[in-house]
């Protein structure tokens, strides 16, 4: 599956996107994702992730125990200011 960073979630990951491995539900993906090294002089994405949204091949997603497949597109996007 590909995984995009948008905003505060791209500076804190350190990439615009990376593949994973599909077969796993998004609270597995998450917890991997906060496991990672925190990259120096960005946030936290543990705390990123905490106050993000999710879209999954373009469609809002809601329920954490959703099964990712190889294939899908899981956008991460943290809350945005402005308007």
């Amino acid at each position: 599956m590909l995984v995009r960073f948008f905003g505060a979630a791209k500076a804190a990951a350190g990439v615009d996107e990376e593949r994973l491995a599909g077969g796993r539900s998004l609270t597995v993906v998450l917890d991997e994702l906060r496991e990672r090294p925190a990259v120096a002089g960005a946030p936290s994405l543990s705390k990123i992730l905490g106050r993000s949204s999710f879209l999954l091949n373009e469609v809002a997603l809601r329920d954490p125990a959703t099964v990712l497949h190889d294939g899908d597109v899981l956008d991460i996007l943290p809350p945005f200011a402005g308007g």
